[in-house]
């Protein structure tokens, strides 16, 4: 997960470029979003989000949420469940990528060199250099009944 102190500093240096102000509301739904190390779905920052600011609503969420990414705080990803969720923007240098599982939803991160080798190889052969790219697996849980991850199914 990315540094929250430095999610917050650049926050602050975009609010400060758009002479955006700094509010109750904006506050609540960052650190819901920000303390978790989990892909989160608007519905999901919001229930977090209300436990500290109950009033809170749908609409400020979201635009919330478009403002993090456009200050380059938030990453929207699309796992093909219709949703979209959120993750914390990571550092230029850094990359990873998912695996998530149909049987429980849970969404693993994972870094694989050899990964990341086998595709700029492939890509030079066909004459290009990659310059950035998404990788999603998706798989099923071997045993279900004993998955680990069954108790922290998404609702």
């Amino acid at each position: 997960m990315a540094d929250v102190e430095m999610l917050a500093d650049r926050l602050a240096a975009y609010m400060r470029s758009k002479g955006l102000k700094s509010t109750r509301q904006r506050d609540a739904i960052f650190e819901a979003f920000s303390s978790r190390s989990v892909h989160l779905s608007l519905d999901e920052i919001l229930v977090l989000a209300q436990e500290r600011f109950p009033g809170l609503g749908y609409a400020t969420v979201y635009r919330t949420m478009k403002l993090l990414v456009d200050a380059g705080v938030a990453e929207e990803r699309q796992f093909g469940d219709g949703q979209t969720r959120y993750e914390a923007a990571e550092a230029d240098e850094e990359h990873h990528d998912h695996l998530i599982c149909r049987t429980c939803d849970h969404i693993f991160e994972f870094e694989d060199d050899a990964i990341e080798e086998r595709q700029a190889v492939i890509a030079k052969q066909r004459g290009l250099r990659i310059v950035a790219h998404r990788l999603v697996l998706w798989g099923e849980c071997e045993n279900p009944s004993s998955c680990e991850h069954r108790d922290n199914m998404r609702s």
